[in-house]
């Protein structure tokens, strides 16, 4: 079974500051820092650092060649990411003094995806395979029906949830990612129970992860429901806690754990994620977070 994430890749550039600014405000930074970024490159990098196997597709500029330097060194098969003429996707990104964030994002060579390009990366997959989105991209609703019939495994990220993912037929998604807000946005419901139950409703043959930020994670496909508290922690920068939760999830689905200790080890290295700035680089390799779950 291989993995392919065709996703977004960002440069992120990352303003500390007291409070995220207002309309009419100016506000002096406390400090910028560049980081790589994207939710799908950050879930590449992720599945990497957590021992997958993941092959990454999707478009950057010239500017973008930091995105191929840093798959070769932390293990992203970067066959499929392919430099195009328009500039790479970028984010400007608020970290306040409680590392809590606000992101404005700019899609660039993210959304050039086309037909041609998606077809001659799919061809390379076969029925089984996981193909891993989120909606940073465009072409999403090509991207799902060209893998279902396929019979690829489908797992979404429905971030940023918005009027894009209205073409989606979510019924074809085999497993879902995604936040309590998602989750509402989803169904139309604000109790996390609910919002739970609603989405198996929705979509019973489905395996669903629902994160609730401090209050952890849930767990649901089928009859089976489990859930995955925090590991208490210094929250610095919470900017790729979903994103390395999602990637040591589906690496450990992928080597076939059982979902309570897939949880626990995915809740684990979120903590450490966020005791540490930035995107790519705050993600924790798999050695490390099994370390903490021993001293846990």
């Amino acid at each position: 079974m291989k993995i392919l994430n065709i996703g977004s890749l960002n440069l992120d550039y990352v303003y500390n500051v007291d409070h995220v600014i207002q309309p009419g405000e100016t506000e002096a930074t406390g400090g910028r820092n560049v980081f790589l970024g994207g939710k799908g490159i950050n879930q590449s990098m992720a599945l990497a650092k957590a021992g997958a196997d993941v092959y990454h597709g999707g478009l950057i500029g010239e500017d973008g060649q930091p995105f191929l330097d840093a798959c070769r060194e932390y293990g992203v098969k970067a066959d499929y990411i392919r430099k195009i003429e328009e500039p790479t996707g970028h984010t400007i990104i608020q970290v306040d003094k409680n590392a809590q964030n606000c992101i404005l994002l700019y899609g660039g060579a993210n959304q050039m995806l086309t037909e041609d390009y998606i077809d001659e990366v799919l061809a390379n997959f076969e029925k089984g395979d996981i193909l891993l989105l989120q909606n940073e991209v465009n072409m999403l609703p090509y991207i799902v029906d060209k893998a279902y019939e396929m019979g690829m495994q489908i797992a979404l990220n429905p971030s940023p949830f918005n009027e894009k993912l209205d073409m989606v037929d979510m019924k074809k998604i085999s497993i879902f990612l995604l936040n309590e807000v998602e989750g509402g946005q989803i169904t139309g419901l604000v109790d996390p129970d609910e919002v739970l139950e609603k989405m198996r409703e929705m979509f019973p043959h489905a395996k669903i992860v629902l994160t609730l930020g401090k209050d952890g994670a849930k767990y649901a496909e089928g009859e089976e429901v489990y859930y995955q508290p925090i590991f208490k922690v210094q929250a610095v920068d919470t900017t790729a806690a979903g994103d390395t939760f999602t990637g040591y999830f589906l690496a450990g689905l992928i080597e076939g754990m059982p979902v309570p200790e897939i949880l626990k080890m995915s809740a684990r290295a979120s903590s450490i994620a966020v005791t540490r700035e930035g995107a790519v680089p705050s993600i924790p390799y798999r050695e490390e977070v099994m370390e903490a779950l021993k001293e846990a």
